[in-house]
């Protein structure tokens, strides 16, 4: 069992680590089996995607799902709807106003579940809990790709440089990439707005002064106040001292200011770390919305499917072992893109036919063993 747990959540290569010295995906991992491992009747887990990537979330799932037994109950409070999905039997909505009250509903099938919460709207008690939708229509991502096209203002060299995800997109404007001898690489000039992956706060004021100091024309803008400071709440935080904020807080604002900077590419790391999931579904909204009226361009780093399939217009997909030896693939569209990736993680995906979301198809299902046999792990269908 042992054993079996340090190969699916990759810990036999940080087993004679202390656990001090663990970075966040590695500890989460650690944790995860930490649980795992235990004789129990009840199986709890909160947020066991974070710091993870989508292999790792996957696997880390695969693990979870495995204790369910005949004598045992496993429960799990998840933010990325994906890994929810692949997991669950059964899903409660959870609704309210944050440090007022909070409502969990009567459990739902795992469709009907996430797509309420998608919708904001409980029908067996009539109760709309959210303003906003989400939907993932097929039209509106070929509408936007043949925008997108319209507007294609640089290009870039063949450039290599040792490098992980994150380094990858710093690179487009941040860093130089590795030169070889005799060669020199020429990058085109831009301003580039960048919101790192981990925020450290240093601020010593309030929010307030922190956007007048950062984005000052931005911030007071009704065009940008209306698009992205009030969808993502930022004035209830207007008043409250950066280095105290949450860190899904510390995300909002750090969105918030990587968007008012005025610049030719937008590169964002990560934006859904520390965000619930309806934060998530206001953030995507926001991301692509700016994006698309501002006629710019954005690379985007996200490890929950879901998002990354709102946003993306054409997907980068990375082979090989990260931070070891891999390969940034070229631009590829959104559904050629994601059919490669899944295969690699030998996972399919269909779509919801209410409002287009991926689904992960459960393991070795009917439907799963179809799309594989068809070579179509990314399935549109409309």
């Amino acid at each position: 069992m042992k054993n079996e747990l340090c190969v699916d959540l990759e810990l036999n290569q940080v087993i004679d680590r202390n656990v001090g010295d663990l970075s966040g995906g590695e500890l989460q991992r650690f944790a995860i089996a930490v649980v795992a491992v235990q004789s129990a009747e009840i199986y709890m887990f909160d947020e066991p995607s974070s710091y993870l990537d989508v292999k790792q979330r996957l696997k880390a799932a695969r693990v979870i799902r495995s204790l369910l037994r005949s004598n045992s109950y496993v429960i799990v409070v998840e933010h990325d709807l994906s890994v929810l999905d692949y997991l669950s039997d059964f899903i409660c909505c959870l609704y309210g106003k944050p440090g007022a009250y909070g409502v969990v509903t009567l459990p739902f099938s795992v469709r009907e579940g996430i797509n309420i919460f998608l919708a904001g709207f409980v029908p067996t008690e009539n109760l709309r809990f959210r303003d906003e939708s989400l939907t993932f229509k097929i039209a509106e991502t070929q509408e936007n790709a043949e925008e997108v096209a319209t507007y294609q203002r640089y290009k870039y060299p063949t450039m290599s440089k040792t490098t992980g995800k994150t380094t990858f997109i710093r690179m487009l404007g941040l860093l130089k990439p590795d030169t070889m001898e005799g060669t020199e690489v020429e990058i085109p000039e831009f301003n580039v707005s960048y919101k790192p992956q981990k925020i450290s706060p240093k601020f010593q004021h309030p929010v307030r002064h922190l956007l007048h100091s950062k984005i000052r024309d931005s911030y007071t803008h009704p065009q940008f106040v209306s698009d992205v400071m009030k969808p993502l709440q930022i004035e209830q935080l207007m008043d409250q001292e950066v280095i105290n904020l949450s860190g899904g807080e510390l995300q909002r604002v750090a969105l918030c200011l990587c968007l008012g900077k005025p610049a030719d590419i937008y590169l964002i790391d990560e934006p859904s770390a520390y965000l619930d999931s309806e934060q998530r579904i206001v953030a995507s909204k926001v991301i692509k919305r700016f994006i698309l009226h501002a006629k710019k361009t954005a690379f985007i780093v996200e490890h929950d499917f879901i998002m990354a399939t709102y946003l993306a217009d054409k997907v980068i997909v990375y082979e090989g072992l990260a931070s070891i030896d891999c390969t940034a693939n070229a631009p590829q569209s959104l559904v050629s893109g994601m059919n490669k990736f899944l295969s690699h993680l030998d996972i399919t995906f269909r779509r919801d036919p209410t409002n287009y979301r991926p689904r992960i198809n459960k393991l070795e299902s009917t439907k799963d063993r179809e799309q594989k046999n068809a070579g179509s792990y990314y399935y549109l269908d409309d």
